[in-house]
């Protein structure tokens, strides 16, 4: 395990040899596992206090994933999921990008007003194709190293941190969408 989180997501799939008309399977799969451990699922302490930082500076808070908007809700808990402007949740394995970009349209917000944050490569992938900056964090699923060949704009160590940097005087991190434009997403 430890030598898969030190590979891109392409990395592991060759490294295991799954071919690519297995991946709408797996990911199935490992959906439905991950809905069976759902109460298991602790958030790292402090999501509550960041979300709540950053929507008091007024800060469009989104989630787009390739789990489930159901998982992660009930992972994030009624008050958490309270504190997220959109969701954009069920990318294929490879399709963050079209995702990031609807989100990027709804919030009415430009690439230079974007920070993706993520814990993988195809985190970075996503957010380099919609030309939006990449932060990723040290304490998910890949390990550091690998994240740092992926060349983040910034790598987090803890929580406060993307606090600290987005409500920074210099930050272009964008305020709320406007709501008219939140039409085409699911509401919170």
């Amino acid at each position: 395990m430890e030598t898969l989180r030190t590979l891109g997501t392409r990395e592991v799939l060759s490294a295991l040899a799954v071919p690519k008309w297995k991946l709408p399977f797996i990911a199935r799969h490992m959906r439905g596992l991950k809905r069976r451990s759902l109460d298991e699922i602790q958030l790292f302490p402090g999501v509550d206090v960041l979300l709540d930082r950053l929507g008091e500076a007024g800060i469009t808070r989104a989630i787009v994933s390739s789990d489930t908007e159901a998982n992660i809700r009930q992972v994030l808990g009624r008050e958490n999921v309270r504190r997220i402007d959109l969701f954009d949740c069920g990318a294929s394995l490879f399709g963050k990008q079209a995702h990031v970009a609807r989100v990027m349209r709804a919030a009415k917000v430009s690439p230079e007003q974007t920070l993706c944050i993520g814990d993988e490569s195809r985190d970075s992938e996503a957010a380099r194709a919609t030309g939006a900056a990449f932060g990723a964090v040290s304490w998910g699923y890949a390990a550091p190293a690998a994240l740092s060949r992926d060349r983040p704009d910034v790598l987090f160590e803890n929580l406060a941190e993307i606090g600290d940097l987005c409500l920074s005087p210099a930050s272009h991190v964008s305020p709320r969408p406007d709501p008219a434009s939140l039409a085409r997403l699911r509401p919170t």
